[in-house]
């Protein structure tokens, strides 16, 4: 039910009775320490969490035999701190630790080993080592087909977390045809308001999302948020994930006042469930942030971005990638303001920390570079911002589809550089390559779509081929009224843009 400071309470309460009764280092009081360490983990306590596993696993040691399996489930325990942590690399020591002892003490298709691959498979998706998410994540799931039933939950986990790394990589149509066995599943084998169900409303949700398709979207996470209601109490964190979703599509769509009702929805759940400096919190405070960063307002923006950013401090290991967001998000702040050398400041130590914690090739850090990128840009240092463009460009090519749409956001953003520089043709060159990707991956009334179209209607305006320009912008204006309240800014740059190419024909 997520009341974690009662069931802290009552797990005290039974440690402290066996303590008068057991020896110190008797096997139950690890099973005990187990369930305190598993709290603090859901509290977002990780320091604490560690501590109480760590001391279940110094019991276990001393009184079992190396290869006992509750030896391996310490060791995971252990690692999904880490993982929790963003320290990947102890995570991944601790999950091969568990996968040995294993071997060592179970039969080849027993379903632990699922588990172990599933884990390691977690820590490879976190890392953005897709290609070995996926190997892991299939070999789990080739185990979960030999010795499940064909309607087994643990089937439906698996396609989960197979549709989230295609998801992940931009292939959505492979994402939603996962995401849909694993529904079908979910169907046969669970009663109608059961919280997996409602987690696979969510997944399909995301990739519609993903996609552009809001309203699709919006139906699927409305589902999950109606099961949900039935299934938790008013005040369980699942509740405020689906408000949170919600919160975004409104977002997306510029319609800043419902996104901000949503989101706000879901912070009132955080701060009744949650410990002040749990690491959702953290999220809540940033999803909020974005909302007034989106309405213009960024005063209101930079107090809740560094309000998560606080908690995080607290939280977190000092390179957990979730430090590097904040430091963008404060960074993008300061970009919209105009002052460039402050965005670059936060940008620069957001991209020290992405480089230690993660792998050369994780979007995250071509993400960075795009962000690095930016800020030259918008400070008329064209070289330097194509020079960051392009380094992001290189590890989007290496981690993601060729059709996903971060690339296109790579190719319209070295666009733009080009056009700044005076270069139209080269500039319509890039334009042209996002819009190709965006036209096949987005639902047509995508706000990108409109951005695309009106990028390269101004090119053609620059070229003085006013009528391809006109066609263009016309195009940008229909879909940023169907796609975005009528107050929405955008809508008065694209007919401010038609008005100047009319005055020039």
């Amino acid at each position: 039910m997520g009341d974690y400071s009662k069931a802290l309470e009552f797990y005290e309460k039974a440690h402290k009775i066996s303590e008068k009764a057991l020896p110190s280092n008797h096997p139950h009081f690890a099973s005990s320490y187990n369930n305190i360490g598993q709290v603090y983990n859901n509290m977002g306590n990780y320091s604490k969490a560690l501590e109480f596993y760590e001391k279940a696993h110094q019991i276990f040691e001393k009184d079992l035999p190396p290869n006992h399996p509750n030896l391996a489930i310490c060791y995971n325990n252990i690692g999904l701190v880490y993982s929790n942590m963003g320290d990947y690399s102890k995570a991944l020591v601790c999950y091969e630790k568990s996968y040995k002892i294993y071997e060592k003490g179970l039969p080849p298709n027993h379903p632990n080993f699922a588990t172990s691959y599933n884990n390691i498979a977690l820590v490879y998706d976190d890392m953005g080592d897709y290609s070995k998410a996926l190997e892991f994540y299939e070999k789990a799931l080739k185990m979960r087909e030999t010795a499940l039933p064909p309607n087994h939950p643990d089937l439906a986990t698996s396609y989960n977390n197979i549709g989230e790394v295609y998801n992940n990589i931009g292939d959505y149509s492979k994402a939603l045809e996962f995401y849909e066995k694993a529904h079908k599943i979910s169907e046969k084998a669970l009663p109608p308001n059961h919280p997996s169900l409602a987690t696979s409303y969510n997944n399909i949700g995301l990739v519609y999302n993903n996609m552009g398709n809001y309203s699709k979207a919006l139906e699927f996470y409305e589902k999950d948020l109606e099961i949900t209601k039935k299934a938790l109490p008013p005040n369980h964190p699942n509740l405020a994930i689906c408000y949170n979703n919600i919160g975004q599509v409104y977002n997306y769509m510029g319609d800043y006042s419902k996104a901000l009702e949503f989101y706000e929805k879901a912070h009132k759940i955080l701060e009744k469930a949650l410990p002040p400096n749990h690491p959702s919190l953290a999220t809540s405070y940033n999803n909020i942030a974005s909302v007034y960063d989106g309405m213009g307002d960024y005063s209101k923006a930079l107090e809740f971005y560094e309000k998560s950013h606080k908690i995080k401090e607290k939280a977190l290991s000092p390179n957990h990638p979730s430090l590097a967001t904040s430091y963008n998000n404060i960074g993008l702040v300061y970009n919209n303001i105009g002052d460039c050398s402050k965005a670059l400041e936060f940008y620069e130590k957001a991209h020290q920390i992405l480089e230690k914690a993660l792998p050369p090739n994780h979007p995250s850090l071509a993400t960075s570079y795009n962000n690095i990128g930016i800020a030259y840009k918008n400070m008329g240092d064209y070289s330097k911002a194509l020079e960051f463009y392009k380094k992001s460009h290189q590890i989007r090519e290496k981690a993601l589809l060729p059709n996903h749409p971060d690339m296109a956001q790579s190719y319209n953003n070295i666009g733009l550089v080009y056009k700044n520089m005076g270069d139209y043709s080269k500039a319509l060159e890039f334009y042209e390559k996002a819009l190709k990707i965006r036209e096949e991956v987005l639902s047509p009334n995508h706000p990108d779509l409109a951005t695309s179209y009106d990028n390269i209607g101004m090119a053609y305006s620059d070229k003085e081929d006013y009528s391809k320009a006109l066609s263009f912008l016309e195009k940008a204006l229909v879909i940023r009224q169907k796609s975005l309240p009528s107050t929405h800014p955008l809508i008065k740059v694209t007919k401010d843009n038609i008005d100047h190419v009319k005055k020039k024909m």
